[in-house]
């Protein structure tokens, strides 16, 4: 129609111009903003023609990594995916990332379209456009202050599943996700992922407890179209579809991202490809496709720092930050600590007195850094955590902390934006993958 037309070419206009102030990839929400004001029903027009369907992956923990490796499974079966790079959660900004690949007449030209969206933002675009499929990751106390209490966000997850068409994707392991199977919309079908009963012993590392009895419930025998994640060490893994793989295995797979979270989200990516290519998913494709992605800049990538590895590790919870440690905290390496509290962070930083730092008392933490860089210093200490020191000055913070340590193994512990101010600094001193101004948004969960 011609206002989308129109639309279009005025959001493509306003990206150019903001690639041409600000130098970078043209901004996050300005171009999106552009066009939803000349058609309001910008999205649903331009998302009509996607015939394989409209993926939402949503949850606390995980969001980015997931859309991440299910993007790269569905290409490696030749599909041609549309997904939001800059990790926006903002339906303005995933219009701005279509601005870049959509042609003037403003139809999405892709086979399929996945979008990573935070509990409450993937609300707002299922109102704009139902979501055909929906990945459902797992519920964590994560921003608080945001989202008030953990039952709202396992609330508003129901509520996308209930505005899902097609099919949702859930996680058997989590009794806040798994739960969901029982309100769904007669017709919707139902994928589930979860771990192998050889690890089962693990995933109170991952995964909040509900103890109402009145709520519990058991999700159905597994069957062999279910995934199983079988971990083989700490970066090797199998995907048995069905127990003992009657249903088929993917694997055994290393991935280029170390811990049992990675492997998870690699197990919940491999469920949602094979529920929506269903006979041509194909095992070749998808254990060459795990083993090539990459990890997102902050979730476990690993910078060539003066020839010694530096390891960014995004913590933004009690469940993630234990998983990192658990992960990361056994290795001897040099490492800092770095916390904020801005809005993307989540004010409340109460949370890091319900994670364990016993495992770092042997090897002790360089520095502590960021807005709330003396609060982490004083949680270390109830924990008996040796801290070499404090700036809360995050460019000092890191130029100290790689100066005394430069022939050291090293690892920084982040929350969201002392990432992001993080990886531009490590950035400018090393030969890494541009972030560019179209960097990922708050997400109040993206992992």
């Amino acid at each position: 129609m011609l206002k989308t037309t129109v639309a279009a070419l005025a959001g493509k206009a306003a990206r150019r111009a903001a690639r041409l102030r600000g130098g970078g990839s043209g901004g996050s929400a300005l171009p999106g903003l552009v066009a939803e004001r000349i058609d309001p029903g910008f999205l649903a027009h331009a998302l009509a023609d996607v015939p394989g369907g409209i993926v939402v992956v949503s949850g606390t923990n995980g969001k980015t990594t997931t859309t991440k490796m299910l993007v790269a499974l569905l290409r490696a079966h030749g599909r041609t995916v549309f997904t939001n790079p800059t990790g926006s959660n903002f339906t303005r900004g995933v219009i701005s990332a279509m601005l870049a690949e959509m042609p003037l007449r403003g139809r999405l030209e892709a086979d399929i379209a996945v979008l990573e969206l935070d509990e409450a933002h993937a609300l707002h675009f299922a109102r704009a456009v139902a979501p055909t499929h929906a990945l459902l990751l797992n519920v964590a106390r994560d921003q608080l202050d945001r989202f008030a209490e953990i039952d709202h966000t396992a609330g508003l997850l129901e509520q996308l599943a209930g505005m899902t068409t097609r099919g949702v994707v859930l996680n058997r392991d989590d009794p806040f996700v798994n739960r969901i199977a029982t309100t769904l919309t007669p017709g919707v079908g139902v994928s589930w992922f979860g771990l192998d009963a050889s690890v089962a012993e693990r995933l109170g590392e991952l995964q909040e407890h509900d103890s109402r009895a009145h709520d519990a419930w058991t999700p159905p025998a597994v069957t062999a179209e279910d995934a199983l994640l079988v971990p083989l060490d700490e970066q090797r893994l199998r995907v048995d579809f069905g127990e003992h793989g009657e249903g088929g295995t993917v694997g055994p797979v290393e991935l280029r991202q170390r811990g049992l979270a990675a492997m998870i989200n690699a197990t919940a990516a491999t469920a949602t490809a094979r529920a929506l290519l269903g006979d041509d998913f194909r095992t070749d494709a998808a254990e060459q496709a795990l083993r090539t992605v990459s990890p997102p800049f902050g979730r476990g990538e690993v910078i060539d720092a003066d020839g010694t590895p530096l390891e960014l590790v995004l913590v933004k919870n009690p469940a993630g930050f234990t998983v990192a440690l658990g992960t990361y905290g056994s290795t001897p390496v040099a490492s800092m600590i770095a916390i904020n509290d801005d809005y993307a962070d989540g004010r409340d930083v109460s949370w890091l007195y319900d994670v364990s730092f016993e495992s770092l008392r042997d090897q002790g933490v360089a520095v502590t850094s960021g807005v709330r860089g003396w609060d982490m210093a004083l949680r270390l200490q109830y924990d008996e955590v040796p801290v070499g020191g404090t700036e809360v000055d995050l460019a000092r913070a890191l130029d100290g902390f790689l100066a005394a340590h430069r022939d050291e193994p090293k690892r920084i512990f982040c929350t969201y934006t002392a990432m992001l101010a993080l990886r531009r600094m490590l950035g400018e001193r090393y030969d890494l993958p541009e972030m560019g101004v179209d960097a990922p948004e708050p997400t109040g969960g993206a992992a």
